[in-house]
């Protein structure tokens, strides 16, 4: 097989970045509509954390065949796919609403159609930066997917809190089904090369074995297996706070769409100005301690928004956790993307990804059922919990979840804190070797 050229630009990489970043606007656009569509309906943080388990229960099991799929088939192909099954998606739920047939167990469903493809797309993406980008900008493009994430939480929010009671939740569907027609033509305008096949990717073994194939891996490789082991940790945690974030917010402020916003907004600005200093610096030279480190910024800084209960706090709050999330993303993803081979990453990051659902669906589990029946009863007036977490955290609709939001930011930073006393994963970059990305 003729070797493949690696690009020697970011022009490919910048066209599909700017659809993804249109795409993701228009998605976390829906995502906040239907958060506040959900709230108003049931008041119940159950009603929410359902949204994201049943968008990741279905991604758990296509999650290890589709690392197969993403380093086998074409990796434009299955972007495209991916997109064209949301936007039908969003055309349902749309035809739906305006037709006054709308119900929860319909958002459920779709998330969990859209839960599935999105994880075949995100494999696809993430395993396509090798091919489309050399390997010392690694740092600056996956900092620069953070700014999807980010820059898109910095327009959404605020719009859709503003746009909601304008257009409704019909109007902000639509919004996100051009989006995604977007995000489609950029797709179609690239070539994205796919990998040379190794003999370690391992041709001749069974179906089953190929699908595993990632774990094995991983265990062969422990200080890899440490990095990916203390991120899925670090997103338990943080999955807790996550499922509490905006029915905490709308509990205590009377359910103000606009408060909200602003303060998802301060999370946008705060991940988009990491992004900015993280591209033009380039990250730490050793990656492991923007990972680690980013942690504990994170953890320190989340545990003052939840100790928090006005505007005035949340939002530096919030900016100064998002600051962290480039970085630590950004140096765990780097780390993988040089050590691992391009035509194994789609297995090996699917490995990674499953791990990280299974924790997170566990996390949104255990929120629901702990904000629900334990914490916000407890902090009603005159409940158990009152007497010592009252003057804190004060008391009635809200306060229950602030103090399980504190302890898992906590959680976060102790986290972060304990990679540095485990040298597997301490040195991991000594250890593990780079990949030539010549022989791809």
């Amino acid at each position: 097989m003729t070797k493949l050229q690696v690009p020697q630009n970011l022009h490919n990489f910048l066209i599909i970045w700017f659809g993804q970043l249109i795409s993701n606007i228009g998605s976390y656009m829906t995502y906040f509509a239907i958060t506040i569509w959900a709230w108003e309906l049931t008041n119940q943080v159950t009603t929410i954390a359902l949204i994201s388990f049943f968008e990741l229960i279905p991604s758990i099991f296509i999650t290890l065949a589709s690392g197969l799929i993403v380093d086998r088939v074409n990796r434009k192909f299955l972007l495209i796919i991916a997109d064209c099954v949301a936007a039908i998606s969003t055309i349902v739920i749309g035809y739906l609403y305006l037709t006054d047939q709308l119900q929860i167990w319909h958002i459920y469903a779709s998330g969990a159609v859209n839960g599935a493809f999105s994880e075949v797309q995100a494999l696809a993406y993430s395993s396509s930066i090798s091919m489309l980008v050399p390997k010392q900008h690694y740092m600056r493009t996956t900092s620069m997917n953070s700014a999807i994430h980010y820059g898109s939480t910095i327009i959404a929010p605020a719009l859709a809190g503003f746009l909601y009671y304008i257009i409704d939740l019909g109007g902000i569907l639509l919004i996100d089904f051009i989006t995604f027609t977007i995000a489609i033509a950029t797709v179609l305008k690239v070539r994205i090369p796919q990998p040379k096949i190794t003999t370690q990717s391992q041709e001749n073994i069974g179906f089953l074995q190929k699908i595993i194939f990632g774990f094995h891996y991983l265990i062969k490789n422990p200080s890899l297996l440490a990095v990916i082991a203390t991120g899925s940790l670090f997103w338990f945690a943080h999955d807790i706070g996550g499922t509490l974030y905006s029915p905490m917010i709308l509990a205590r402020t009377n359910n103000d769409t606009r408060i909200l916003g602003s303060i998802s907004s301060a999370a946008g600005l705060g991940g988009v100005m990491g992004t900015v200093i993280l591209s033009i610096w380039g990250g730490s030279k050793r990656r492991i301690h923007g990972f680690l480190l980013g942690m504990m910024g994170a953890g320190i800084s989340k545990t003052i928004f939840g100790l928090g209960q006005a505007l005035m706090i949340w939002f530096p709050a919030q900016f100064c956790s998002s600051l962290n999330f480039p970085m630590l993303t950004s140096s765990s993803k780097a780390i993988l993307l040089s050590k691992v081979k391009p035509d194994l990453q789609g297995r090996v990051f699917a490995s990674e990804s499953i791990m990280q659902q299974i924790v997170s669906a566990i996390a949104v589990f255990i929120a629901a059922l702990l904000a629900d029946h334990v914490f916000e009863p407890a902090m009603m007036p005159g409940g158990n919990f009152v007497p010592l977490f009252g003057n804190l955290f004060g008391t009635g609709k809200g306060a229950g979840m602030a103090i399980l939001y504190v302890i898992s930011s906590i959680g976060l930073f102790l986290i972060g804190l304990s990679g540095y006393f485990i040298p597997q994963l301490r040195n991991v970059e000594t250890i593990v070797p780079d990949y030539d990305i010549e022989d791809y």
